[in-house]
This record gives structure tokens, C-alpha cells and sequence, in this order.
């Protein structure tokens, strides 16, 4: 019933820039908070960046003053603009958004199918 759709994923050299973007679409009522996390090899998944429904953000330490989380309610999109990016940033990386549906009482969390983000000279 919803789905989240990943897009801006790929290969950057260091100090390069890329634009992730999430939509959500389907039966959605609301959504609350949206976030981005991401999964390097061998490693667990580790938030990124969170936004609220009224735009209060937070930032994992490694990326504070790099990367900056976004939202447009009216487009049900989270976008993650991520700059001055260095191989360690290299991982998949997945959207989510906490979402409330038609016909539901509460909030439901979905993901995104991931996106590969390299970066290397």
C-alpha cells in the first residue's frame, strides 16, 4: 500500500556531491518523521539524518556540516544533499519515513529498496 522510491544514488570522486531523493506514495494519511540511514559492508545499519513533520533535523556526528536532510510535505519526498563526501561515506543507502495510512490508527515505519552511494578516485 506504500512505497518509497529511492533516486540520485552512485559513483563520486572524493570532495564530489550527490542528491538523494525519496518519495513515498500510496495510501498514506500522514507521515512523521522521514530519515535516511546507511549500510556499509560488514557493518549495521546506522542512521544518517532525520527530519520531523515541522522540520527539525538531526545528524549523525561523522556527517554534521556535510550533509543536509530536507523534506517537501506537499511532495511526501525526503531529500539528503550530501557534499564534500569522502570513500568512508561509501554504503548503501535507504530511506524511511514513519507513515500513517487510511483506514489505520497508528504510524507504520517503511523503508526504501536502497541505493548504492561509491565513493572512489
Amino acid at each position: 500500500q506504500v512505497q518509497l522510491v529511492e533516486s540520485g544514488g552512485g559513483l563520486v570522486q572524493p570532495g564530489g556531491s550527490l542528491r538523494l531523493s525519496c518519495a513515498a506514495s500510496g495510501n498514506i494519511r500522514s507521515i512523521n518523521a522521514m530519515g535516511w540511514y546507511r549500510q556499509a559492508p560488514g557493518q549495521q545499519r546506522k542512521l544518517v539524518a532525520i527530519i520531523t513533520s515541522g522540520g527539525t533535523t538531526n545528524y549523525a556526528d561523522s556527517v554534521k556540516g556535510r550533509f543536509t536532510i530536507s523534506r517537501d510535505n506537499a511532495k511526501n519526498t525526503v531529500y539528503l544533499q550530501m557534499n564534500s563526501l569522502q570513500p568512508e561515506d561509501t554504503a548503501v543507502y535507504y530511506c524511511n519515513a514513519d507513515i500513517q495510512i487510511y483506514g489505520s490508527v497508528g504510524l507504520a515505519r517503511y523503508w526504501g529498496q536502497g541505493t548504492q552511494i561509491t565513493v572512489s578516485t
